[in-house]
């Protein structure tokens, strides 16, 4: 059951790289392709992250690094910007998994979810609106394309509005000391831990 689990892990770290597929999907695919559709056996999602940063070091040893730090440099703009609403940086930009395939999350926290909408309707800003997973059920994501000059590409933001009170407990760690999102000041720790070349703790 173990080898199955990192198999699978191993199959869908390579599909989550190179399709940026989501990962729940990946696993099911990858479980479909080797044979084993048991349920039990596929990875859960602590395994798929080790699978995928082992995939990283592997094959893309020589372009993942400075993908992830535009990235997350771009993402830091967009915390400085959105400051009033308490954003956090989620997902594989934080968790420091991303390639230039992957899009921005960001975590708002708002007292008043039209709150930020209304802002970027006063800056100007084009987005769409759609719905996403929260604490308590889909809530409103708004997407908007963001250049991104270290890349040379667009790079797609997604700003998920949750209630203020989301926060707490929002930045609980994990078995390992790692948390799911961080806000402006973690991501700054991050990169300059980066340029030290230090490892990426994201706590």
């Amino acid at each position: 059951m173990i080898h199955q689990r990192a198999e699978i892990a191993a199959a869908a770290a390579r599909m989550v790289v190179q399709e940026a597929m989501p990962w729940g999907p990946a696993k099911r695919r990858a479980a479909k392709q080797l044979g084993l559709s048991d349920e039990g056996s596929l990875p859960d999602n602590t395994e798929l992250e080790a699978a995928i940063f082992t995939y990283l070091s592997v094959f893309c040893a020589d372009t993942q690094p400075a993908e992830l730090r535009a990235l997350r440099e771009l993402a830091a703009l967009w915390l400085a910007r959105l400051a009033d609403f308490r954003p956090h940086l989620t997902g594989a930009v934080w968790r420091g998994t991303a390639t230039r395939q992957d899009d921005i999350h960001l975590h708002l926290y708002c007292d008043d979810g039209k709150s930020a909408e209304i802002d970027l309707l006063n800056k100007g800003i084009d987005y769409d609106v759609g719905r996403a997973p929260g604490p308590r059920g889909q809530v409103d994501c708004l997407s908007l394309s963001a250049h991104c000059t270290s890349l040379q590409q667009t790079v797609c933001l997604h700003l998920i509005i949750l209630d203020t009170g989301d926060l707490r407990g929002a930045l609980k760690a994990d078995a390992n000391g790692r948390t799911n999102q961080g806000d402006l000041a973690a991501l700054t720790k991050l990169l300059a831990a980066n340029m030290r070349h230090q490892p990426d703790t994201t706590t």
